[in-house]
């Protein structure tokens, strides 16, 4: 892998986070809360962008993943600052990025490759519907959404990494919710975003491809 790519991988996310409150300020009320942690968001957008790079290399359906994780950033601070998820966003990340798999596809003469990844995302949807209509389940519709836009680039890489992104979002809740119970920073009935578990699963999942 480059050097260069990974430097200007990691220079591009942190623009990204940098803007991404921002641009998050568009989509809540309250943008006192999105104008928070620039630095911190620049820092994640970094490490974001740099672990893609560091992934794929010179694939060419990079592009892809760093056009959905520039929206992913933004969708996480909007998610923790008022638990929504707003549709442009998640439809912007889903055919950007869709448009962007197909055009890798073509490149490289793997057209097949982007059939699973829609048959990703049309799981993903399918599994986070079923979800999200069990009784207790606090799962809302932005997070099925966000799921199947999520299962394009999953699905891209084969099954097994659709498979971690899955199940990784509800490990990594699970464990933030533990903790913050532990702490008492939480009750059981506090309403928490799962949009940034969703996003940091999908992550993790293609950096174990």
């Amino acid at each position: 892998m480059s050097v260069g790519l990974l430097t200007a991988a990691a220079l591009c996310g942190g623009l990204v986070g940098a803007a991404a409150p921002t641009v998050a300020g568009r989509f809540t009320t309250d943008r006192s809360a999105t104008a928070r942690w620039t630095v911190g968001w620049a820092l994640v957008g970094a490490v974001v962008f740099a672990g893609l790079a560091a992934t794929l290399g010179s694939d060419p359906a990079l592009p892809a993943y760093l056009l959905v994780a520039a929206f992913g950033v933004v969708l996480a601070v909007v998610d923790l600052a008022c638990l929504r998820l707003p549709d442009p966003l998640v439809g912007a990340a889903a055919l950007g990025g869709g448009a962007a798999l197909g055009v890798a596809a073509l490149a490289a003469g793997t057209p097949g490759r982007l059939a699973v990844a829609l048959a990703g995302a049309a799981l993903s949807f399918a599994g986070y519907v079923l979800l999200a209509l069990l009784p207790g389940a606090r799962l809302g519709f932005g997070d099925v959404k966000l799921a199947a836009a999520l299962g394009l680039p999953l699905g891209w890489l084969g099954w097994p990494t659709l498979g971690y992104g899955l199940l990784l979002p509800h490990v990594l809740n699970g464990v933030l919710v533990l903790a913050l119970l532990a702490a008492r920073r939480v009750r059981r009935d506090t309403a928490l975003p799962f949009g940034p578990a969703l996003l940091a699963g999908a992550w993790l999942a293609v950096l174990l491809a």
